[in-house]
């Protein structure tokens, strides 16, 4: 029989005092690391910035330009500017911290737990087995379960990636961080890179952080969110994220919007681009292979919400 959902208090700390992340590895950087992963960013900026201009032109007017039209209201390869509408819902008692996808299961992460859900039925399938303290955001890649995951709040602090293998439902530790500056919030692979966000609080929350480490674990480059962003936290942080159309959509604690950022080429604070309406009450979020758009959750309810873009000719509303 299923054991029921572990849940812990997840009030937003006062003051999370900064802590020094004692890797020695993650802490070098080279000149020569610099220099290749600014040539990099370059000439991935070339490539995008068609696209961002383009998608910021366009947020009042509408509809995007650029691409053919993907038959849901956005252009093939862009961000939705008008923002996501609710699809669909799936109620899980383990819509916790958020959710994530794959073509026939999705997946309610809790603090302790995450549990496995069919798609087609809405069925609860399986819970996962293994040491967790305070899961966050998930991400589905190459038929695994990657999830961001701390001892939050507790000091010092310490974080690490979790992985769950869908069939077994067992859950390991890919990486440990050992002590961290901050708290693990959110961690995807893409352009053969992790991206990890160690989230502050309280009145330290602009301090909160996003990572680039290469396939060993090098730290490459580091980036604080945007005042525009931070703004709009309140004390709580960023709880999600992942890259979609060339852009790092993220999400807070509990308001109902996507923040849409960019990856500088130079500086140290992320490029903000826009903030758009969303079904989710913050938290995690991922993208969805079945259906091309997003999946999070409305926590309160306990449920997992479906979204896609808004349709042509109206904007979304939370």
């Amino acid at each position: 029989m299923l054991g029921a959902a572990e849940y812990h208090d997840d009030r937003v700390a006062g003051v999370v005092e900064p802590f020094v992340r004692t890797d020695r590895a993650v802490q070098t950087r080279g000149a020569e690391t610099t220099q290749a992963t600014t040539k990099r960013l370059l000439m991935k900026r070339r490539i995008q910035r068609g696209l961002c201009v383009a998608a910021v032109a366009m947020v009042a007017a509408g509809p995007l330009a650029g691409g053919e039209d993907a038959g849901d209201g956005r252009r093939e390869g862009q961000t939705p500017m008008r923002g996501w509408v609710k699809t669909g819902a799936l109620s899980a008692p383990e819509a916790h911290q958020a959710a994530a996808a794959s073509e026939r299961f999705v997946f309610a992460i809790a603090n302790r737990v995450v549990a496995k859900y069919d798609r087609a039925t809405g069925k609860r399938i399986a819970q996962s087995r293994g040491e967790a303290e305070h899961l966050n955001s998930g991400f589905l890649w190459q038929g695994k379960l990657y999830c961001a995951h701390s001892n939050y709040p507790k000091m010092p602090e310490h974080s690490d990636i979790k992985v769950l293998d869908p069939e077994s439902m067992e859950l390991t530790t890919l990486k440990g961080f050992g002590a961290s500056a901050g708290s693990l919030t959110w961690a995807v692979w893409h352009d053969d890179r992790w991206w990890c966000t160690f989230a502050f609080y309280g009145a330290q929350n602009a301090r909160t952080y996003l990572v680039e480490f290469d396939e060993q674990w090098r730290e490459q480059r580091r980036w604080r969110y945007p005042p525009e962003v931070v703004e709009r936290l309140g004390r709580a942080s960023v709880s999600g994220g992942i890259w979609r159309d060339g852009m790092i959509l993220a999400t807070g604690h509990d308001a109902q919007e996507i923040y849409c950022l960019r990856v500088p080429v130079e500086g140290s604070v992320l490029e903000y681009v826009d903030t758009v309406p969303a079904p989710f009450t913050g938290q995690g979020i991922a993208d969805d292979p079945a259906t091309g758009g997003l999946v999070g959750i409305d926590r309160k309810n306990r449920k997992i919400i479906f979204a896609g873009p808004a349709p042509p000719g109206r904007a979304a509303r939370p």
